[in-house]
This record gives structure tokens, sequence and C-alpha cells, in this order.
């Protein structure tokens, strides 16, 4: 008999900071759930938290890019502080 297991409970969520330009307003927030957005005195957004694999990172870029938001930077935050 196969059972099946739960891959996300394997992987572990990797913790992500994408800075775009121009702030997002409540609205826009809303198709970031999970994520903490953070507007930044220099004009631009942090979208920073964890997203489980790259598949759900490229939901988030695709999502940044069907809303016509400028990516500014992406970056993984590691353990180590990288």
């Amino acid at each position: 008999m196969i059972t099946g297991h739960h891959i996300g409970s394997y992987v572990a969520f990797v913790q992500y900071t994408i800075r775009v330009k121009g702030h997002l307003d409540a609205r826009s927030a809303a198709w970031f759930d999970g994520l903490t957005l953070v507007a930044v005195d220099d004009g631009t957004t942090l979208i920073h938290g964890p997203i489980v694999d790259q598949a759900a990172l490229h939901g988030v870029l695709n999502r940044l890019r069907d809303m016509g938001i400028p990516l500014l930077s992406l970056r993984s935050i590691t353990d180590e502080g990288n």
C-alpha cells in the first residue's frame, strides 16, 4: 500500500526580501498574503517573508509583473546572515 506524504513537511521555507519600485497600497498588499510589506522612505517597498519553494517565488514575481510593478532586487536570506 502506498501512503501519501505532504512534501511541504520536508521542505524548509526560505526567507526572501524583494525590493520593488514605488509604494504598494493596501489593496495590492492583499495579493501578497503571508508576506510583510514595508514602505521605505526612498520610494521603494520591501516585500519579505517565507516562501516555500521556487514555484511559489515565481508566483510572487509573476504577480508583480502582472501588476506592472518594477522589480529592483531579490535576495534570499539564510541563517548565516547572507
